[in-house]
């Protein structure tokens, strides 16, 4: 008695998922570099990810940051090993702490607000959501809170930084992504 063939599953992507899965890899790759950049600070990070964040949100929307900027969280979490451990749910905080205020900031007048200033308001939230976090799980005491003046100061300058890289890149890069379609 013979078996019958299993169905096959296909998947139909769209070039949107294809945009989304090569910027998200990028994205990936920039978390790689921050997680091998060594720092005095634990939790002090450049946030070179958020490079990409900054890009998509200007060149696709709030929506498709979004996309890029959590499956890179999670994907993270997975490639370095850490995904459901402390260190994970520290940058998930981060990043939906900073997509808030990317959804707010995105709304700006443009005439004064772009990457540079976005990426330093998501640079303060981003922190503000892990100190949150670190203080209400694990780290239960207002001592927390001496370090705030050090994780300003941080995100302050990486924001600044991160802000002008996405701001030159931009600036040189193609204004759209030729539709491909894989299907």
């Amino acid at each position: 008695m013979t078996r019958p063939a299993p169905e096959t599953i296909t998947i139909v992507t769209t070039p949107e998922d294809h945009r989304i899965a090569r910027l998200t890899a990028a994205a990936i790759g920039l978390s790689l570099i921050d997680a091998a950049i060594p720092l005095p600070l634990p939790g002090v990070k450049p946030g070179l990810a958020n490079i990409v964040t900054l890009i998509v949100l200007a060149r696709y929307g709030w929506g498709t940051a979004a996309w890029v900027s959590l499956l890179r969280v999670f994907a993270g979490g997975l490639v370095l090993g850490q995904f459901l451990s402390p260190g994970f749910f520290m940058s998930l905080s981060g990043a939906l702490a900073s997509l808030c205020v990317l959804g707010f900031a995105e709304r700006l007048p443009q005439r004064w607000f772009g990457p540079v200033s976005w990426s330093t308001l998501a640079a303060f939230a981003h922190i503000g959501g892990q100190l949150a976090l670190a203080r209400l799980w694990l780290i239960p005491h207002n001592g927390l809170f001496y370090l705030v003046p050090l994780f300003a100061a941080a995100a302050l300058a990486f924001g600044i930084i991160n802000g002008l890289i996405a701001a030159r890149l931009l600036a040189e890069l193609p204004a759209a992504e030729p539709e491909v379609s894989n299907v």
